[in-house]
């Protein structure tokens, strides 16, 4: 995610340079047309035609920002609910000897987190994952298609023992419980995102509109431009162009390009915060690398 302040115009021109190069080819050969051959530009309603098309990229690119936003907020859930499982999970294990447990219980956690960041982002499980866990714990967990969700019924699991061992009672496990099962609700939020893409309607008809306008422009405009019709064809084409652009970016708020959510640094978050509960050394927040958070 892109933290910085000033725009990054270069970024948007790399993606859309290609067509733009092309929309200025055709602009200019527009205008030759005009003053080698003798015939009249149609009256084009540009004005209206471009208006339509602003208000349906704009309610697409909002769209994509709803589904981008929509997964930020189920990040923020998974990060409160994973500093809730660490301090119910100290507070309820008071026995002196269930601090294995507890401590079990938060860095599964960091494991956990790290999984479903992987998953989402469709990499294979890393080191953030299985130095987590202990050695027993990697095969049962790491064999599950979903490795995440292996990891959360773990922890389930775990709970459910310490009862059995007599260190939580029901009721204490009903709390916990609780928890987890927004911890599983938020990762069913986000792998929906990730897997049900936008309509295709969503995606054809932007990209076939937005290019159907571009074409038609300079005829529109090459009467009342004349010899600016390249560079000003040029630049309204751009505008339509960088709007398609955004919506291309936004919807996908788990990729792992600078418009994806910060998955690394929240992590790392859920990371110091459950190593401070348990009172072990914490690595440092993760920083802007020029200007991004990964």
């Amino acid at each position: 995610m892109i933290v910085e302040v000033r725009p990054r115009l270069l970024n948007v021109l790399h993606h859309v340079w290609k067509p733009l190069a092309a929309l200025f080819i055709w602009d200019c050969v527009v205008t030759i047309m005009y003053y080698v051959l003798p015939f009249t530009a149609p009256a084009l309603p540009s004005a209206l035609l471009g208006s339509a098309l602003a208000l349906f990229l704009g309610f697409r690119a909002n769209s994509a920002y709803q589904r981008w936003w929509e997964g930020r907020m189920l990040w923020g859930l998974m990060i409160n609910a994973s500093r809730n499982v660490v301090r119910v999970s100290g507070d309820m294990l008071t026995d002196p000897r269930a601090d294995a447990l507890k401590r079990a219980v938060a860095l599964r956690q960091i494991a956990y987190v790290n999984a479903v960041r992987c998953q989402l982002r469709r990499l294979p499980i890393d080191s953030s994952v299985t130095r987590h866990l202990a050695e027993g714990d990697q095969d049962p967990a790491l064999k599950n298609n979903n490795v995440a969700n292996g990891l959360l019924n773990g922890t389930g699991r775990q709970i459910a023992g310490a009862v059995g061992a007599g260190w939580m009672d029901t009721i204490q496990q009903t709390t916990a419980e609780r928890v987890l099962i927004d911890i599983a609700n938020a990762q069913g939020g986000m792998e929906r995102l990730k897997n049900t893409p936008l309509p295709a309607q969503y995606r054809f008809y932007p990209n076939l509109f937005t290019r159907l306008f571009c074409l038609l422009l300079p005829i529109g405009l090459v009467e009342s431009l004349q010899y600016a019709t390249p560079i000003g064809s040029t630049v309204a084409g751009f505008m339509f162009l960088a709007v398609l652009r955004i919506g291309d970016e936004l919807v996908d708020p788990f990729s792992t390009d600078v418009h994806g959510l910060p998955l690394d640094a929240m992590c790392r978050t859920i990371e110091i915060d459950a190593l401070d509960a348990i009172g072990e050394p914490a690595p440092e927040p993760a920083k802007p690398v020029d200007g991004v958070l990964w």
